[in-house]
């Protein structure tokens, strides 16, 4: 209940049906709007309206806390898609829903490929021979070309392989069981290469001339984001700038730009280069915009430098720079031609879902199969005092983690993948994936290579854990360094894209029109009113559902676990409680206002509580759709019980140590801790 509603029935205790419907629906009665704060003292705005006095001060308060959105931050908020992260936003979401809708699968020409050629892919390609000669033997580069693995998305009217996203997710997998450099060079191209955006948005030139030649490897592709002032960030393109301009009666851009770390530069033979341009003449008049912009260049262009190479830690894929000053870009080079300029970021947006939600986890999912399957079964021949070293608790305790790590990473990959087959595209639910997964995967080859021991840390052929060992801090890396996206991305964007009520909220304090004032405060007064009913409905469900938890526990047998139905109904109870608390939370967060875009170490607690209850409902869903598989049910109990304990504790965290100033923050941390 709000403390407006509060305040009106104590005004005036009697209140009848017709009164308090049109009070909640705000009802002209009689010339006047009457709302649920109707009987407050009242100011008269500018334009003759009466409004609330507590509202006005409340919405006089959060224009002057509520830092500005630029419009590239704007942009983003409009794109990529929303769905079950919402769900988790609103404390509600559902198992049934996730079943009934997301079904990943592959089909049979995708499963014939993947036993045929990504196995011979895998069985020719020499892991320690390529860390030596930092490359690919020739043999390799021309089987990846002539099987199309460069064009597995681009549909088959192109030249290419049209398969879906989760048949790139289980390649992508295989592949890495045997070389990341490999799985990296397979990633780029079907990923964040040029090829999808060229599908989606290219011109008809564009898509004839280069989507046959990057489906056949004629060309190979590489996107050029990064730069060494502003990483990965594409609303900050520092020193890759272009302006609008015309020569010899053709218009185009003038661009200079300095990229680092791109994956493929070296051997690219075209590159999508994200831009930051500018139209002081206002020579686009109208057709197209300002803004992040995507030109794409062929190797040999006037001016493109393509190179030095780079060499991270001892990866050897191909990585280098491309740079260019004062590079002449006809609109025809620009992704989509000259109406696309100025739409890069919705580019960037849909490229990044598959990007750092499905190709970076699908390494960690690679790394999952092949140590838990290959050291599972040293530990089994590998003997210490006459005794397997299987039988010793603590290699069990490293095997039991890792393996409940690996079944965490394949659920949350096997739902993503269906996810974006749906042709949606979640900027928090790929963040999510991204962090969650890379951090597992390294904590499932560090464990690795605890039991395996001498044996992992002497290279050679033999050795099938050490280079994934060093590869891991470069995946954990890029497409945004996880400590960024944990304690800033996640939340940033999940509390202001995903809450139910709160985007319309933020758009009306970022109203300067005083035109459109009134119906941005009317708009801010009803946002207002959602999310202080949405906290009040989630401290009861909290509440209640505690309860039901601390009841459940308390006389849940300790194999109730080997009941598929009970395991499944106990822990999905757990997920809503969590979602009840996690939603709480997160509502009470806007009581800081703009002070939450500094309390990184609050949002990195919530991305973890988040990412705990994401991919718990992603093992339900994976455990839901394999039941019958042997040990199936233990694996999945212990990995529900760790992600329920990470949430819980995430949780538990952001209360102790909430920020809010003064008495405020006194009564929130009191509210958070009841529920």
């Amino acid at each position: 209940m709000s403390t407006t509603m509060l305040l009106s029935r104590r005004a005036v205790p009697r209140v009848n049906l017709t009164t308090t419907l049109s009070a909640r629906h705000a009802i002209r009665i009689g010339g006047a709007t009457t709302s649920h704060d109707h009987y407050l003292t009242t100011t008269t705005s500018s334009s003759g309206q009466k409004r609330p006095f507590l509202t006005k001060a409340i919405y006089g308060w959060a224009k002057k806390v509520m830092p500005s959105i630029s419009k590239t931050e704007n942009i983003a908020l409009d794109s990529g898609t929303i769905g079950f992260d919402r769900d988790i936003f609103t404390g509600n979401p559902s198992l049934a829903k996730l079943v009934s809708t997301y079904n990943p699968r592959l089909t049979a020409e995708e499963e014939s490929y993947l036993n045929h050629q990504v196995h011979h892919l895998c069985k020719i390609l020499n892991d320690h021979e390529m860390s030596v000669d930092k490359d690919f033997s020739m043999e390799a580069w021309e089987y990846m070309r002539r099987e199309k693995f460069f064009g597995m998305k681009i549909p088959k009217e192109w030249g290419g392989l049209g398969f879906s996203t989760a048949m790139i997710s289980a390649t992508l997998a295989k592949v890495a069981t045997q070389s990341f450099d490999a799985n990296a060079t397979v990633a780029v191209p079907n990923s964040l290469g040029p090829g999808e955006l060229l599908v989606r948005y290219g011109t008809p030139e564009q898509k004839e001339y280069f989507l046959p030649r990057l489906a056949d490897g004629t060309l190979i592709p590489c996107f050029g984001l990064t730069g060494p002032h502003s990483g990965s960030d594409a609303t900050s393109l520092i020193g890759s700038d272009c302006v609008v301009t015309s020569r010899n009666g053709e218009l185009g851009v003038l661009a200079t730009f300095k990229k680092r770390y791109i994956t493929l530069a070296p051997v690219a033979g075209c590159v999508g280069l994200g831009l930051n341009l500018s139209d002081p003449d206002n020579l686009l008049k109208g057709c197209g915009g300002e803004g992040f912009t995507v030109a794409l260049l062929e190797r040999d262009h006037e001016g493109l430098r393509m190179g030095p190479r780079h060499f991270p830690l001892n990866a050897s894929f191909m990585n280098g720079t491309v740079e260019g000053d004062d590079v002449w870009i006809p609109m025809k080079n620009i992704l989509g031609g000259q109406e696309r300029c100025g739409f890069g970021w919705n580019m960037f947006v849909e490229c990044l879902a598959e990007g750092r939600g499905v190709s970076l986890p699908a390494g960690s999912i690679g790394a999952a199969k092949i140590v838990v399957s290959g050291v599972g079964a040293y530990a089994r021949v590998r003997k210490q005092f006459r005794v397997p070293i299987a039988e010793f608790g603590g290699i069990q305790e490293a095997l039991a983690l890792a393996g409940s790590d690996g079944l965490i990473t394949i659920a949350g990959g096997d739902l993503m993948n269906a996810i974006v087959d749906n042709h949606e595209a979640p900027m928090v639910i790929s963040s999510i994936m991204k962090q969650n997964c890379t951090e597992r995967g390294r904590r499932i080859v560090e464990r690795g290579m605890d039991i395996a021991a001498g044996s992992a840390i002497c290279r050679g052929d033999n050795n099938y854990i050490g280079n994934a060992y060093m590869s891991f801090p470069i995946a954990i890396t890029v497409e945004g360094a996880n400590i960024m996206t944990r304690s800033f991305q996640i939340i940033g964007q999940g509390l202001t894209r995903c809450h139910p009520h709160m985007l319309d909220l933020i758009k009306a304090l970022q109203n300067t029109d005083p035109q459109k004032e009134e119906q941005a405060f009317q708009t801010f007064r009803m946002g207002l009113y959602e999310v202080v009913t949405h906290g009040v409905r989630k401290l009861f469900q909290s509440v209640g559902r505690g309860f039901k938890s601390t009841a459940t526990t308390t006389f849940r047998s300790k194999t109730a676990y080997k009941n598929g139905d009970n395991l499944l109904q106990y822990h999905e109870d757990q997920l809503l409680r969590l979602s009840a608390n996690f939603a709480l939370i997160a509502d009470l967060c806007f009581s800081l206002g703009g002070r939450l875009k500094f309390e990184e170490l609050l949002m990195g607690r919530l991305a973890d509580a988040m990412g705990a209850i994401f991919l718990g409902y992603a093992t339900l869903h994976h455990y839901h759709r394999n039941k019958g598989i042997q040990g199936l049910e233990a694996l999945t109990e212990h990995a529900m019980l760790r992600l329920e304990h990470e949430a819980q504790e995430a949780l538990h965290q952001a209360v102790l140590n909430f920020p809010g100033p003064g008495p405020l923050g006194v009564i929130v941390k009191s509210v958070m801790m009841l529920g």
